[in-house]
C-alpha cells in the first residue's frame, strides 16, 4: 500500500505540467488564428505547394482545356473557308455535226470544247459567312475562359477544404495527447481507489471516437486529393502535402453585382452566342439572294480557227419557300433563344453575386466570433475543468464535455476559414476581368 500511496502524488503533477503547453498559447489571445493557437504535432508529411502553383498546373495540364483550345483553333481555321468562293468546275464536251462520223476539223460546227465555270456568290454572302464564323471563334474563346475560371475556383475550393481537414487533424492529434494523459491520470486514481472506473472507460471511449474521427478524416482527405489530381491530370493516388496555411485574401471593392455583370465569363459566353446567332441570321437572309456564275469555253476544231465562248448566268432561289425561308425563320428563333438565355444568365449572375456577398459577410462575422469569443472561452472552460479534475475537485464528465467543445471550436475555426476562402475563390471566378477577345491563355 505504501507504493500505491506514493504513485498518485508523483503522477498527477506530471500530468498537470504536461498538459499545460497544449493550452498555454491559447488562453488570453483571442485575436490569433488557429494556426498560432495550438502546438502542432511533429510533421508527418511535406508541405503542399502553394495554391497558385496548383492552379497554374491545372490550367496547363487540364484535358478539358486542351480540348477547348483545339476547338478554338479549329473554329479559327473555319473563318477563311466560310468566305471562300465555290470551287471551279471544268468540263470537256464533244460537238459533232455528223455523229457517229468524226468530223472535227472538217466541219465548222464540230469541235471539242473545254469549259471552265466559276460560281460567283451574291455580293455580301461571303462577308456574312465569314462574320458568322468569326462569331463562333469568339464563343469558343469565351467558353475557354469560362472553363479556366471554373478550374481555378475548383482547385482553390479543394485546397481550402483540405486545409480545414489538415487543421482538424492537428487538433485531433493534440487532443489525442490530452486524452492519453487524462486516461493515465484516471487509471492511476482508480488504481488507488480515489475514483470509480467510469472516468477510465470514458477516456478510453473518447480515444476510440477520436480514432474513428481520424479514420474518417483520412478517407475524406484522400477523396479530395483524388479530385484535385483529376483536375491536374495526374495519377489519382498522387499524394498532396499538408496544407499549412491559406494565402491572404480580401473582399473585392465596389458593388459585386455590377462587377459580376461586367466581367462574368458566363455572361460573356451568352453574349457571344447572341452575336453568333445574329450573324447566322444575317447570313441566312443573304442566302435568299440569287447566286451568279461565269463560264468560258474554248472549242478546238482541228485546222479550223478556235471557237471561244463566254457565259454569265444567275442561279435563282426558285424553291426558297421550302429551302432558304425556313432557315431564316429557324435562325430568328435561335436569336430569340440566345437573347432569352442571356437575360436568364444575367439574372443568375446577379443572384450569385448577392449570395456570395451574404456568405462572405457571414464568414467574416463567424471568423471574428471564433477568434474573439469561442476559442478563448472554450480554452478557459477546458483549462478550468482540467485543473479542477486533476486537483480532485471536478467531475470527469465535465472535462469530457469541455474537451469536446474545445476540439469543436478549433475544427470549426478551420472550417470557417476554408468556407471564406471558397467564397473568395468563387467571387474571383465570377468578377475577375476577362481577357481580351481571342486570347486563349491566362487565368
Amino acid at each position: 500500500m505504501k507504493k500505491l500511496a506514493v504513485r498518485p502524488a508523483w503522477y498527477v503533477p506530471v500530468a498537470f505540467l504536461l498538459t499545460i503547453p497544449v493550452w498555454a498559447q491559447e488562453v488570453g489571445q483571442p485575436g490569433r488564428t488557429a494556426s498560432a493557437q495550438s502546438v502542432p504535432p511533429p510533421q508527418s508529411m511535406a508541405a503542399a505547394p502553394p495554391v497558385d502553383e496548383l492552379v497554374a498546373a491545372a490550367l496547363e495540364r487540364s484535358p478539358a482545356l486542351t480540348s477547348l483550345r483545339a476547338r478554338l483553333q479549329a473554329a479559327r481555321e473555319m473563318v477563311a473557308p466560310a468566305g471562300a468562293l465555290p470551287d471551279l468546275m471544268t468540263s470537256i464536251s464533244l460537238q459533232d455535226a455528223s455523229f457517229p462520223k468524226w468530223t472535227v476539223g472538217s466541219e465548222e460546227m464540230s469541235m471539242v470544247s473545254v469549259e471552265v465555270q466559276q460560281d460567283l456568290l451574291y455580293p455580301g454572302k461571303r462577308d456574312a459567312r465569314r462574320e458568322a464564323a468569326r462569331a463562333e471563334v469568339m464563343t469558343r474563346d469565351r467558353e475557354m475562359q469560362q472553363l479556366q475560371r471554373r478550374l481555378a475556383s475548383q482547385v482553390r475550393s479543394i485546397y481550402g477544404r483540405v486545409y480545414a481537414l489538415d487543421r482538424e487533424k492537428r487538433a485531433l492529434d493534440s487532443a489525442r495527447q490530452l486524452l492519453d494523459l487524462l486516461q493515465a491520470t484516471s487509471a492511476s486514481r482508480y488504481s488507488v481507489g480515489e475514483t470509480e472506473q467510469e472516468p477510465v472507460i470514458k477516456a478510453q471511449l473518447e480515444i476510440s471516437r477520436l480514432d474513428e474521427r481520424l479514420d474518417d478524416l483520412t478517407a475524406r482527405r484522400r477523396t479530395l486529393a483524388a479530385a484535385l489530381n483529376r483536375l491536374l491530370d495526374r495519377a489519382g493516388d498522387t499524394p498532396l502535402g499538408e496544407v499549412q496555411a491559406l494565402p491572404p485574401i480580401a473582399a473585392p471593392t465596389g458593388p459585386w453585382e455590377d462587377a459580376a455583370e461586367g466581367n462574368s465569363a458566363e455572361i460573356a459566353v451568352r453574349q457571344a452566342q447572341v452575336q453568333t446567332a445574329e450573324r447566322r441570321l444575317a447570313a441566312a437572309k443573304v442566302e435568299l439572294k440569287p447566286n451568279l456564275f461565269a463560264a468560258s469555253a474554248v472549242g478546238i476544231r482541228g485546222s479550223l480557227p478556235l471557237v471561244v465562248t463566254f457565259n454569265f448566268g444567275v442561279e435563282w432561289p426558285a424553291w426558297k419557300k421550302d429551302k432558304q425561308t425556313p432557315l431564316v425563320r429557324a435562325a430568328e428563333r435561335e436569336v430569340e433563344a440566345a437573347k432569352a438565355e442571356l437575360r436568364d444568365e444575367q439574372a443568375s449572375v446577379r443572384a450569385e453575386a448577392a449570395r456570395l456577398r451574404a456568405e462572405w459577410d457571414q464568414a467574416e462575422r463567424q471568423l471574428l466570433r471564433y477568434q474573439q469569443a469561442i476559442l478563448p472561452q472554450t480554452s478557459a472552460a477546458m483549462d478550468a475543468a482540467r485543473v479542477a479534475y486533476l486537483n480532485g475537485r471536478g467531475d470527469f464528465s465535465t472535462v469530457v464535455e469541455d474537451f469536446k467543445g474545445w476540439l469543436d471550436a478549433r475544427v470549426g475555426l478551420a472550417q470557417r476559414e476554408a468556407d471564406r476562402f471558397t467564397v473568395w475563390a468563387q467571387v474571383q471566378a465570377l468578377i475577375s476581368q476577362l481577357d481580351s477577345g481571342g486570347n486563349d491563355g491566362g487565368q
